[in-house]
């Protein structure tokens, strides 16, 4: 339901692509992610592509509330309702860290690979478009990775480890298209799959999404508005441009996957008190004893 959902939403997209190859006469053989970027306005695309993330949104709410008989509050946390101070929190936490890098950069690290690209009039549409639409696409993507999926593998293996390594595979795996892994080769890999599990780990052990809601909203917004680049999934009217020749180094894998996000972990773990690391990333789900519960396991806060 989902999947078909969202592939109705890109008929906007292919529709507004056939058209504009239709009256400059060129043809649809050989239309690629790369060409897309040179045939429609990236504002215009980036709209086109978020609006499938909506309507998959929409399939997500149909099946969790018909198919399954839930609300959407229970596939996200184990709190009554979702506590938007987790998730404003983790939003200005990792905005304020990534910018910082991206700045610092800029600033004194590699001037040089750099351009200024802030065009008022353009770089407002494009935020409109961001904060309207970024926090839907992030958002269904952490509905169905760390709420759905993660309550549904571990409801059908029992325990707490398999869902968390399933879901990062799946989610990290799902990025293999994005033209930066073309780029920069598939040890990329390394760092959406790690960021799977860390987003993961801090979902299991706050007991809800609220958390991954904030970063992830944080990390595609701060990005899409702030640098953008000729080889990236998001090709934007941001402020800066990214013109270096792409290259991925030993440190670039190291530095966020196994530094930042293990410091973020343990600021969330000191601000929220986490407890019990064993018991809530490596054990078992126990079958629900109420049989209203069709997705999640004893109770919410079990994963």
């Amino acid at each position: 339901m989902i999947f078909a959902a969202a592939l109705i939403g890109q008929i906007p997209l292919t529709a507004a692509v056939a058209y504009k190859v239709w009256r400059t006469g060129g043809s649809f053989l050989g239309i690629d992610e790369s060409t897309i970027y040179s045939i429609l306005d990236p504002n215009l695309l980036l709209f086109l592509l978020l609006i499938s993330f909506v309507f998959g949104f929409f399939g997500l709410v149909l099946a969790v509330k018909y198919l399954h008989k839930q609300t959407m509050t229970a596939i996200a946390t184990s709190r009554p309702k979702l506590d938007w101070k987790r998730i404003w929190f983790a939003f200005a936490l990792w905005g304020i860290i990534s910018s910082s890098m991206v700045l610092l950069d800029y600033f004194y690290f590699n001037p040089e690979g750099y351009v200024l690209n802030f065009e008022p009039k353009r770089f407002l549409i494009l935020f409109v478009i961001a904060v309207a639409l970024v926090p839907i696409q992030t958002s269904l993507e952490e509905y169905v990775f760390r709420g759905y999926l993660m309550q549904g593998f571990g409801m059908l293996a029992k325990n707490k480890w398999f869902p968390l390594l399933m879901t990062s595979l799946i989610f990290g795996t799902l990025h293999i298209a994005n033209p930066e892994v073309g780029k920069l080769g598939y040890s990329l890999m390394i760092y959406y799959i790690g960021t799977g599990l860390f987003l993961g780990i801090m979902t299991l052990m706050d007991d809800g999404l609220e958390l991954a809601l904030g970063f992830h909203a944080a990390n595609n917004l701060f990005t899409a508005l702030l640098v953008t680049s000729d080889w990236t999934a998001f090709q934007t009217h941001s402020i800066l441009k990214d013109i270096a020749e792409p290259s991925l180094e030993f440190m670039d894998l190291v530095l966020p996957v196994f530094i930042i996000f293990p410091i973020i972990l343990f600021i969330f773990s000191k601000v929220y008190k986490w407890h019990s690391w064993k018991e809530k990333l490596f054990g078992n789900v126990h079958e629900p004893a109420n049989e209203d519960y069709k997705i999640i396991g004893e109770t919410t806060s079990e994963l």
